[in-house]
């Protein structure tokens, strides 16, 4: 199944493509490689999930910010990509969690995104290679930033 047909088929509506925040390209295109830009757990209202994972947020809504992050990278591909379709496969993320110095489960919050990546373009091409950090603060106070690249169909 397309990974448009499977957004139909999962329910998922995507909030609309965020606004950028400074001075870069939200995605660049070299060969057949898409490089996706950091995102953030953008909501349809506009607004961002927010707070410290470890003090403010709970494992299970960092977990939720991943995914909604997710959301907001798919709303961008398809924006700039024209559909979801033209992507053969994730190869690469990196997740961000914006968390106390004690948290240490970051890969678990940043199974939120590639949790939904696979359900969108299946294990195979849904699961790349990935990188899950801890940071001390994100822009904005977020909770979560992820950055993607993505193999394109020749």
């Amino acid at each position: 199944m397309s990974a448009e047909a499977q957004l139909t088929a999962l329910n998922l509506t995507l909030p609309p493509a965020p606004p950028k925040g400074g001075v870069y390209k939200p995605v660049v295109v070299v060969g057949n490689v898409a490089y996706l830009s950091g995102h953030g757990p953008y909501l349809a209202d506009g607004g961002m999930i927010r707070g410290r994972v470890g003090e403010d947020l709970d494992l299970a809504e960092a977990h939720a910010a991943a995914r909604q992050t997710g959301l907001a990278m798919l709303a961008t591909l398809q924006k700039e990509l024209g559909s979801l379709d033209r992507i053969k496969r994730v190869v690469k993320l990196l997740g961000m969690v914006n968390s106390t110095p004690e948290f240490s489960d970051h890969p678990k919050v940043i199974n939120g995104c590639s949790e939904l990546f696979a359900q969108v373009w299946g294990e195979e091409n849904g699961i790349g290679a990935r990188s899950a950090v801890g940071m001390g603060s994100l822009p904005g106070q977020i909770a979560v930033e992820i950055e993607g690249i993505f193999e394109l169909h020749a």
